[in-house]
């Protein structure tokens, strides 16, 4: 606009000197001089003008050009990011099923323990009475008797019952011992074959669902009913364990996965009075850290109002 105003300008001069050349006394030559001038500098101006009208394109260009490239970058940065929430999204899921895979093998080997701890008491027993057993034949041969042969205990480990099935099971031919049925369904369900291991603990349940590890075979089948994402049926399991078991020490790990087991079927309510029920049973335990977790994770309090 100011160029436009000085090219106005100067034609405006240039028409003033015109009238003046016509009106005014000045010499010809010196009044074509001007002329000439000012249509030298209108020239200039209105080139002025043009090369200013092209910059401007040319930078108005430019501009478009950063501003496209700049809308590129963010939608790539948009992209990258999305990417990068899907895979950490990716890496929270695969952490929590091998943090559920590492609890079942943790529990595993606590089973163990017991199970060494609970055979350990049987030969201390067995121990005992073998050497009762003794005692009581020297005292007799001290005393000048003999002992029959028929009034000795046996001392096969674990009784008879410890090692085959009895009535209808033993008729139909002996089944596993119960030693090898536990081991080999912890074993099997360590290893992800869950079909195995839920024979085995079945069996085990079978033939011996009144030893002190039945409550843990039936804690597994619920554990291998929610590893296969059958969540109805590992809340059933673990109800059994809750029901039938009372005195067993898998209530705990048992009601924590009723209630995280029932939150994946949607029942928000039900699972989230298992998990308060566990804060509330089973204070200062590693199954009352997971129902805090969990309850925090689904934005409740960890105890009802």
């Amino acid at each position: 606009m100011r160029f436009r105003n000085l090219a106005g300008f100067g034609v405006a001069l240039l028409v003033g000197a015109f009238c003046g050349s016509l009106i005014g006394p000045r010499p010809a030559l010196a009044v074509a001089r001007e002329i000439i001038e000012l249509q030298r500098d209108v020239t200039t101006l209105l080139q002025g003008q043009k090369d200013m009208g092209t910059q401007i394109t040319q930078d108005h260009t430019v501009m478009r050009t950063l501003i496209e490239q700049s809308n590129d970058t963010v939608g790539k940065l948009n992209g990258t990011m999305s990417s990068l929430q899907k895979s950490v999204q990716d890496v929270q899921a695969n952490s929590g099923a091998r943090l559920d895979t590492m609890s079942t093998q943790v529990q595993g080997l606590s089973d163990n323990l017991e199970e060494i701890k609970s055979r350990l008491g049987k030969l201390n027993q067995q121990l005992v009475d073998v050497q009762n057993t003794i005692q009581s034949l020297d005292a007799k041969i001290s005393g000048g008797g003999a002992a029959p042969a028929g009034n000795v205990p046996p001392t096969t480990p674990g009784g008879p019952s410890a090692t085959q099935p009895t009535g209808a099971a033993a008729a139909s031919g002996p089944a596993p011992s119960a030693d090898t049925l536990y081991s080999n369904g912890l074993r099997d369900i360590t290893s992800g074959k869950y079909d195995l291991a839920r024979s085995e603990f079945e069996d085990y349940l079978k033939y011996y669902g009144d030893t002190d590890l039945a409550s843990n075979a039936q804690f597994y089948l619920g554990e291998i009913a929610y590893s296969q994402r059958q969540y109805s049926q590992a809340v059933a399991e673990y109800d059994k364990v809750l029901t039938n078991y009372p005195k067993s020490f898998k209530l705990a790990p048992a009601r924590l996965k009723k209630g995280m087991a029932l939150i994946e079927l949607g029942q928000k309510t039900s699972g989230v009075k298992e998990l308060r029920e566990v804060v509330k049973r089973y204070p200062g335990t590693e199954e009352e850290r997971r129902a805090r977790a969990k309850l925090k994770e689904l934005g409740v309090a960890a105890s009802a109002a």
